[in-house]
């Protein structure tokens, strides 16, 4: 898997909910009565046209032509999963997944190469219970290379395959595993799987396996699950983006026609377990707060009532107004986070009931409202508004991931999880009929089937047969590719609104939808003077009341708009964003204006907010990135300055706890006024039509008395020697390495030439530091050099989780990377060369159209280009300047700003084990914190 930026940490790990506390679910059915009354949907088509094929090895392919940007989606499903592993052989599916980005006979060398050097975008692959997938958006002129290359992996892979690359993929995966279970309830998948399923289950063992069935993977293993389950005929290959089938059907043959089938396979199709009694479970860990986990199996993901079990996890606890939310956070406030959703799978998907439960909550009262909750739902069913906007929140979120071809969730996963799992790359349509049609008794017959007990089925079916095709591929090379085109960004106009706020627009026609943004120069710089996370929390409360709407009015006419609200801060700029269906668009606006303009700030809504504000402070305490991103800024910035606060922006547990509502009031006429704000429109509009529409909504707001605030973001000098801080985590079976010092601001003259200079160094999954300690070493999952953005001074950070007992090691190799690149090592050092520097700027430009697809993302290029200064059309400048970069430029940015010898060290870990050794580096005057930032020694 590809995993980079900074939050990389356990990205990939299967996750999957159970049963903490597997307790009563109400009454039981019997003959109760079932009022069936309709709720109506959302009237919205939503259609992916799609053709196609299968070839006569049996590959099914599947083809969606979107011309809006050239670029195609690559998209190729096996029907393979940790549920189809041996006893024995746990993690194996995974660990294959890994080793399929090492070569192939054809192309010996890291998988990502030729797609960086095209620019191709959201690239990756992923393992679950039942599939594995790989996928790339590439422009169109690279999509041979794209064929040429997973048609290799599917037919060419074995030769390849070696001890060496098996033993470092070993370790990485291994690596990835200590990592999700080093974080809070990271190990409680593996408690929950067993108290679900039964013995032989399928699902009864985590995706990512068990140490011992990993260090017990041999060569053999290897290359029988390829040839068991990598075969043509058991896999969906789909291409979305800009293609059509003529073209599509001719290359697949070429590349993949010669490819065999692979053996017969016999699978589970369903296997839901049926539970006539309810197991409770504990568990201790070290975790932030008490979570109650409340699980059923129930129907596999094709089958309808599968999707009415969506509807109902929605009314039970999709947000503000779900029953479970408003009886265990609003009313009794019991709990801190509480959430219901239906995780489909093919054999069994599994219906979750989640609680954080608040500091001194009583476990025994929350599960009784629980069981009260459900009885309630079970006996008398959901309402016809309840249901409706379940549907739209739904159906809403479908519309809008579809605006992406390829990725973790835009239309090829529609088209090919429907082809995979229900032999229909339409099924996506009849599940959103069977939402739309669905009424109140069809939510409560699906709720009283599936939240009690459930069946087995097995179904046997001939298997084709087929044969294999002449070879077509030239597999001595890989294809030529033509001509990558450059970016399309969309033209930005401006207008002022009749009180003087700007309003810049981006018509962007994709689908009906607009996104809308009021931005405000604020940020958590704006804490400045205040208590720390004021600026967070304001904006946090904007949604949670107004001078007419209570916080669950809002969040109940979101739903029935279709609509998304959201509000937040950065560094530097704090912001209100609308995602708003275009026939919706007045209304879902009004809203909004209600939201920024006129917030009531209930002293009852900020207590509520406070308690889950404090438990979220708890859990930043209890993520070792998190824990390091409060700690590291006021190291680096010192006393006085903007930016001296946690970069999470949430505050401590002291500020937060004195803030009241004058206090935000405060915060939002000082920063949250239309003279310190511009309004952002991107999607399907025009100016004519989006302005009289923001003049209803903001023409007449008026600014305050008084000038914006300023904010300190002067410079700060580097220290003149290294800090080196042991926070300490006792049992943690990583360390996590962070290192930090002061960079020139996102908006400097040099800023490009010092960022890709990083990216080299190690801003990029093929980048130095983590081809060393990733690929080479096999001690991380994923290590990193970041440059943060900031408007003053910005933060560059080293990030490197490592296992234990090579923390002094990586440390080592760590500088000996940044010395080396900075010409100070042995023979004078390897600094940045021309052959990387030419990749990286192939990487960067050839993926500007890939990156811009979405008006989301254009939006967003639109915010950042006014937090630093810079013009409209800069994206569209982007190539060129890459074009410009000299080599010499880049090497110099790194020696003018990279300063090793100037770092601030904090190392997150067991210090027992730790300790010594990193004394032993003699890096600088060692100091002990514990994990408050509390200074022991």
């Amino acid at each position: 898997m590809k995993i980079k930026g900074l939050l990389v940490a356990a990205s990939m790990l299967p996750m999957v909910a159970a049963c903490d506390g597997y307790a009563p679910g109400g009454t039981a059915t019997g003959d109760r009565a079932i009022t069936d009354q309709p709720a109506p949907g959302l009237d919205m088509a939503v259609e992916i046209p799609f053709e196609s094929f299968t070839l006569d090895n049996g590959l099914r392919v599947v083809v969606h032509e979107d011309r809006k940007a050239p670029v195609v989606a690559v998209s190729v499903w096996y029907h393979v999963g940790s549920k189809d592993e041996p006893e024995g052989k746990t993690g194996f599916a995974h660990l294959f997944e890994h080793l399929m980005f090492n070569g192939t006979e054809n192309y010996d060398d890291e998988f990502f190469k030729p797609f960086e050097e095209v620019g191709a975008t959201g690239m990756n692959g992923t393992t679950w219970f039942d599939r594995t997938n790989y996928f790339a958006t590439v422009p169109t002129p690279a999509l041979d290379m794209a064929l040429w290359m997973e048609s290799d992996r599917m037919g060419h892979l074995l030769g390849a395959v070696s001890q060496s690359k098996l033993d470092e993929q070993r370790g990485v995966v291994q690596n990835e595993k200590r990592q999700g279970d080093n974080q809070p309830f990271g190990t409680v998948q593996y408690r929950q799987l067993e108290g679900l399923f039964p013995p032989g289950h399928p699902y009864r063992h985590s995706t990512i396996g068990s140490m011992a069935d990993l260090d017990a993977a041999s060569l053999e293993d290897v290359k029988e699950w390829f040839r068991t389950y990598y075969g043509a005929a058991n896999a969906v290959l789909v291409l979305a983006g800009d293609i059509d089938g003529a073209t599509a059907r001719p290359l697949v043959e070429k590349y993949f026609g010669d490819i065999a089938a692979g053996p017969a396979l016999r699978r589970h199709k369903a296997w839901v377990p049926v539970k006539t009694t309810n197991t409770v479970e504990e568990m201790f860990d070290r975790v932030p707060n008490a979570r109650l986990y409340r699980n059923w199996a129930a129907a596999p993901r094709t089958e309808r009532d599968a999707h009415m079990l969506r509807l109902a996890a929605d009314v039970l606890g999709g947000g503000k107004t779900s029953r479970l939310y408003q009886a265990l956070v609003y009313e009794r406030q019991l709990a801190s986070e509480v959430s219901v959703q239906l995780q489909p799978f093919e054999l069994a998907s599994n219906f979750e009931i989640q609680i954080d439960l608040k500091d001194g909550a009583d476990a025994g009262e929350v599960e009784a409202i629980v069981d009260d909750v459900m009885a309630d739902f079970l006996r008398d069913g959901p309402t016809p508004d309840e249901v409706s906007r379940a549907k739209t929140v739904i159906i809403a979120g479908v519309v809008r991931g579809l605006e992406e071809v390829g990725g973790f969730g835009g239309k090829a996963v529609a088209l090919a999880q429907g082809a995979l799992y229900a032999g229909d790359p339409g099924f996506y349509g009849t599940v959103l009929d069977w939402l739309n049609a669905a009424g109140t008794g069809d939510v409560t017959r699906a709720a009283r089937t599936w939240l009690e007990p459930g069946h087995y089925q097995l179904s046997v079916r001939p298997y084709p047969e087929y044969t294999t095709a002449e070879a077509g591929a030239d597999r001595s090379r890989l294809p030529a590719v033509g001509a990558l085109p450059e970016l399309s960004f969309p033209a930005v106009s401006e207008a002022t609104l009749a009180n003087g706020m700007t309003v810049v627009l981006a018509t962007r026609v994709t689908v009906p939808v607009v996104n809308v943004a009021l931005q405000f120069d604020a940020g958590y710089a704006a804490d400045q003077g205040r208590s720390l996370g004021t600026s967070s929390f304001t904006l946090a409360m904007l949604d949670e009341g107004t001078a007419t709407r209570s916080a669950l009015d809002i969040s109940a006419e979101t739903d029935r708009l279709g609509a998304s609200l959201s509000t937040g801060s950065n560094l530097d700029m704090s912001q209100v964003r609308l995602s708003a269906l275009k026939p919706n668009l007045a209304p879902s606006l009004d809203l909004m204006a209600d939201v920024v303009r006129n917030p009531a700030f209930d002293t009852v809504e900020i207590d509520r907010l406070k308690q889950r504000w404090m438990a979220q402070i708890a859990r930043e305490k209890a993520q070792p990135v998190q824990l390091a991103l409060r700690t590291l800024p006021p190291l680096l910035y010192g006393e006085g300055h903007a930016y001296a606060i946690p970069y999470t922006g949430s505050g401590t547990e002291a500020s937060i706890g004195a803030l009241g509502r004058d206090d935000l009031a405060g915060f939002h006429r000082d920063w949250l006024r239309p003279d310190n704000a511009t309004v952002y429109v991107v999607g399907d509009i025009t100016m004519d039509e989006a302005l009289p529409l923001l003049e209803t909504a903001f023409g007449d707001w008026q600014a305050p008395a008084g000038p914006v605030p300023a904010k300190n973001i002067a410079d700060v000098a580097l220290p003149p020697a290294p800090r080196v801080i042991i926070m300490d985590k006792p049992g943690s079976p990583q360390s996590l390495i962070l290192a930090g010092h002061l960079l020139p601001p996102t908006g400097a003259a040099d800023a490009l030439e010092l960022d890709t200079a990083n990216d080299i160094l190690g801003g990029e999954f093929t980048a130095r530091v983590n081809m060393n300690l990733r690929e080479d070493k096999g001690w991380a999952y994923g290590a990193y050099t970041i440059n943060f953005d900031a408007r003053g001074q910005r933060m560059w950070l080293v990030y490197a989780p490592v296992q234990t007992d090579r923390t002094r090691d990586s440390i080592r190799e760590l500088l000996s990377e940044f010395n080396s690149y900075l010409g100070q090592g042995l023979l004078g050092g390897r600094p940045a060369s021309a052959e990387e520097l030419s990749r990286m700027v192939q990487t960067k430009t050839n993926s500007l159209p890939g990156q811009f697809e979405t008006s989301g993302a254009v939006l967003g290029a639109l915010l950042s280009g006014a937090r630093f200064d810079r013009p409209y059309d800069y994206p569209a400048m982007l190539k060129g300047r890459y074009d410009a970069l000299a080599l010499d430029a880049v090497r110099g940015a790194a020696n003018a700003h990279i300063r090793p010898g100037a770092l601030t060290w904090l190392i997150v870990g067991d210090r027992s084990r730790i300790e010594k050794e990193i004394r032993d580096l003699d890096l600088g005057t060692v100091e002990i914190w514990d994990q408050n930032g509390v200074p022991i020694e």
